[in-house]
C-alpha cells in the first residue's frame, strides 16, 4: 500500500486505504495514560472509528500489538495504573519524539513498520540510540492509525486546552520554576515538596509541568503534594514536547501558566524537563518572555559539580536562581561541597516541605 503523506491539518482519504475498526477490538485494547481523553470517549461510544495505513505524525494515536517485551514491560493507564503487557496484546498509544539520556532517542517514524514503545505513558516512536545499561526497547508492530470519517485521531484534538501564543500574563501570581542538570535530578520531588511546603504555610498552589515525555506520575505527586490545579503538556494535546517547533514550547510555558492563573490561586510552581543544556530549555532560559513569565528558578542537581556548572548557566542567562536542591542533598557530604563553592543556598529536598522554608523562596512582588 503507498503511503500518504500526514499532515497536521485535517486529512481526508479514500476508503481504500480505511478498514473499519472493530468497536469490541478498540474497548478490549489497553489505553496509554496519553491516550487518556481519547478512552474516555471510547467507553462511552467506540463505534464509528477506521484504522489507516499512512505516514504518522507525533500526537497520532495508533492500535499496535505488543511484539516483544523489552525494558518497558507494563503500559501506564489513563488512570496511571501500571497495565502489565504481554506478546500480542493490542494496545492503543500515541506517536511522538523522545529526548531521554537515561533510556532513549526516539523519532517518530516514517511509516507504520515495526518500532518501539519508548515510554511506558504509552509513546510509540523508532529508536536512534538508547542508554548503554537498559535493556532494549519493547518491540511494538502499529496495526494502523485511528481514524474518524478520514480524519487521523490526533491528541491535539481531544485535549481540553490549547496552546496560545501570547507573550504577557497580566495579572499571572508568583511563579516559580524547577529547573535541573538532567533528567533523575529530582526536579519533581523538589518540586513537590516545594508545592507541600506551600501549601502547609496556608498558600494555594497550582503546579504543572511545561516539557517532558507524558506520564502521570508527576501530575500526581503534585496533587498528593497539595496542589489544588494540576496541567501538564498532555492536557494541550502533546506526548512529547521533543522537538516541537520553539514557538510551540514558549507557547506551552506561557499557555499553562495562564491556565494555572485562576482567582484561587495564590503561587504556580511549574517544572521543565530535562536539563539546562537540553535545546529547548536552553534557549527559554535566554528568552525575554520567560523571564517576564518566570520570577525564580529552584535549581535540582545531582551532585557538587552539577550544581556548580549549573548556576553558572543559570546566572549568565540573568535567571534568579534562591536555592539548589535536588538529588545531590540526599548526600549530606555532597550537599557541603555544593555549600562550599557556590554562594547560592543549598537547601535539603525534604526541608522545603517546612513552611518557613519554602515561603523564604517566594519572590517579593513589586
Amino acid at each position: 500500500m503507498t503511503l500518504v503523506a500526514h499532515p497536521s491539518e485535517a486529512l481526508s482519504l479514500t476508503t481504500s486505504t480505511a478498514v473499519a475498526a472493530d468497536p469490541l477490538r478498540l474497548q478490549r485494547a489497553k489505553k496509554a495514560y496519553t491516550t487518556r481523553f481519547l478512552a474516555d470517549r471510547l467507553a462511552l461510544d467506540p463505534a464509528g472509528y477506521e484504522l489507516l495505513d499512512i505516514a504518522p505524525a507525533a500526537g497520532d494515536v495508533v492500535l499496535a500489538k505488543v511484539v516483544e517485551i523489552g525494558s518497558h514491560t507494563k503500559l501506564e493507564s489513563p488512570a496511571s495504573r501500571r497495565q502489565a503487557m504481554f506478546p500480542g496484546d493490542e494496545i492503543l498509544v500515541s506517536f511522538g519524539n523522545r529526548y531521554a539520556p537515561d533510556q532513549f532517542l526516539a523519532v517518530v517514524p516514517d511509516d507504520l513498520s515495526e518500532c518501539s514503545l519508548v515510554a511506558g505513558g504509552g509513546l510509540a516512536a523508532r529508536v536512534l540510540e538508547q542508554h548503554a545499561d537498559i535493556d532494549k526497547a519493547t518491540t511494538i508492530q502499529p496495526i494502523g492509525l485511528l481514524a474518524k470519517d478520514g480524519v487521523v485521531v490526533n491528541l491535539q484534538d481531544l485535549a481540553p486546552h490549547a496552546v496560545n501564543h501570547a507573550t504577557e500574563l497580566p495579572g499571572r501570581p508568583p511563579v516559580i520554576a524547577v529547573l535541573g542538570t538532567s533528567m533523575n535530578s529530582g526536579k519533581s520531588t523538589t518540586l513537590g515538596c516545594l508545592v507541600n511546603g506551600l501549601d502547609a504555610a496556608g498558600l494555594r498552589v497550582s503546579a504543572g509541568k511545561a516539557t517532558g515525555t507524558g506520564s502521570g506520575n508527576d501530575p500526581r505527586l503534585f496533587t498528593d503534594a497539595g496542589a489544588r490545579l494540576v496541567l501538564d503538556f498532555t492536557d494541550f494535546g502533546f506526548p512529547t514536547t521533543y522537538l516541537l517547533d520553539y514557538e510551540t514550547v514558549r507557547g506551552l510555558l506561557t499557555s499553562l501558566i495562564d491556565t494555572l492563573t485562576t482567582a484561587e490561586t495564590d503561587v504556580i510552581v511549574v517544572e521543565i524537563a530535562d536539563g539546562v543544556y537540553q535545546g529547548e530549555t536552553s534557549r527559554l532560559l535566554h528568552d525575554p518572555v520567560f523571564h517576564a513569565a518566570v520570577d525564580h528558578v529552584v535549581f535540582a542537581a545531582a551532585d557538587a559539580l552539577g550544581a556548580t556548572a549549573g548556576i553558572g548557566v543559570l546566572q549568565d542567562a540573568g535567571v534568579s536562581v534562591p536555592a539548589v536542591s535536588g538529588l545531590l542533598t540526599a548526600s549530606p557530604l555532597a550537599a557541603r561541597e555544593a555549600a562550599g563553592v557556590i554562594t547560592t543556598r543549598v537547601i535539603n529536598t525534604y526541608d522545603l516541605c517546612n513552611p518557613a522554608t519554602a515561603l523564604e523562596l517566594l519572590p517579593e512582588r513589586k
